[in-house]
């Protein structure tokens, strides 16, 4: 999740840079990157202009979807109920229905509650009274308990049927976000089925912020589940497109904030090391925003201190790059990564299995092997439950191979 230029590379600061190309072959080879650069600018615009045509014409199915719909509700009501009124010559249960649904007694028999002479009225109401007299009162209860609880529907205004549909999607949305979260915490097929499930959802969903950060969430996950390099870089790429629209509208959710920062950095690991180390500046602004917004999270402050220790451990080559392109290359400790994966653990004890080892590679690194070996044993009692935490297993042994020696 932390761009891979923040990584230590075998090189000293006594190590001479000996060029291997030729002035004029590098001047070609500049000419050549330029072509390049231009042309991907160029179709990152295009794939841009697509990805906003797709976006608007999302909505407008939406928006026909939700219409067709009120519409729908709109010629049921009046097919089927045109009026509603109470009978003082009768007594059966759909008589006591229309009188307790319409809220007042109307005792004229000639018009419907709103005043309406109806033609039909009589017609109508004698062969429904007729009918539920043939079959008999002790027949059609259950059929009239059914009918109150369908009828009352139709019997809504329009304001209470746009309340209705809100709450449904409420409701689904609410539903789609629980399986997504469970999903998202089990195995690789589980984490495939959670970003299937909500790219299958997204038309209906796309303008909700809790819906848009878990996607970015599924892009993330996958971008971690595929071997394929071109497909990383793929989900990473679809991931963040997804979570900038999530920010344009919602500039304080934490989770926007950190899953943006967490695909620049799967993003960048495919990058030059120039845009490694920018990526490396966006990701530490973009956590210590989400860490402003939501400083209860746990997993914010192991993606910061992941960062401060590897840009403690950045390599010859990536501080020369960092201070020759930028006025003030990234700083941080060992120190500070330590600071802030013992922040981890007070907020949520045994939080992930890789945060414990970074906290025994830090006492080690400070030279305080006793704490050092405690966590490391601490971190031999967590499971391994993520492809994370299975890398940090092959790196504790690794530890412990050193130590024993």
């Amino acid at each position: 999740a932390v761009p891979r230029a923040l990584v230590p590379v075998a090189a000293g600061d006594g190590a001479v840079c000996t060029p291997l190309l030729l002035r004029d072959e590098q001047g070609d080879v500049l000419e050549r990157l330029d072509v390049v650069l231009r042309n991907i600018a160029e179709l990152r615009k295009e794939v841009e202009e697509l990805r906003n045509s797709l976006q608007h014409l999302a909505v407008e199915i939406v928006g026909e979807v939700r219409s067709h719909l009120e519409e729908t509700q709109k010629v049921t009501r009046r097919r089927r109920f045109p009026f509603s009124r109470e009978r003082s010559d009768s007594t059966g249960s759909s008589s006591i229905y229309f009188t307790a649904s319409s809220g007042a007694a109307n005792t004229d028999d000639g018009e419907s509650e709103g005043g309406y002479t109806t033609a039909n009225a009589e017609s109508d109401y004698d062969r429904e009274s007729e009918r539920e007299s043939e079959e008999g009162e002790d027949e059609v209860s259950c059929e009239t308990v059914r009918t109150v609880r369908r009828d009352s529907l139709d019997l809504v205004n329009e304001d209470e049927t746009h309340l209705m549909l809100d709450s449904s999607l409420e409701e689904g949305l609410g539903q789609l976000l629980q399986q997504a979260d469970r999903l998202h915490d089990g195995d690789e097929q589980e984490k495939r089925e959670g970003f299937q499930l909500l790219l299958n959802n997204k038309l209906a969903y796309a303008d909700q912020k809790d819906f848009l950060w878990r996607l970015a969430r599924a892009h993330s996950d996958m971008c971690d589940i595929t071997e394929d390099a071109d497909e990383k870089r793929s989900y990473a790429s679809d991931g963040k497109e997804e979570i900038e629209v999530a920010l344009q509208k919602w500039d304080q959710s934490a989770e926007c904030h950190q899953w943006f920062a967490v695909l620049c950095g799967q993003l960048a690991e495919h990058e030059s090391i120039q845009k490694r180390i920018q990526a490396g500046y966006v990701f530490k602004e973009h956590i210590d925003k989400a860490i402003e917004l939501k400083p209860e999270d746990p997993k914010s402050y192991y993606l910061l201190g992941r960062w401060c220790y590897q840009v403690a451990h950045l390599g010859w080559l990536e501080k020369k790059t960092a201070a020759a392109l930028f006025e003030a290359p990234p700083t941080a400790t060992v120190q500070d990564a330590l600071q802030n994966f013992l922040r981890v653990e007070e907020l949520s004890p045994g939080f992930s299995k890789a945060g414990r080892v970074y906290i025994a590679k830090c006492y080690r690194d400070m030279g305080n092997n006793t704490a050092a070996v405690l966590w490391m044993n601490l971190a031999s009692e967590l499971p391994a439950n993520t492809k994370e935490d299975a890398e940090s297993e092959r790196e504790l042994e690794e530890l412990r191979s050193v130590w024993e020696e």
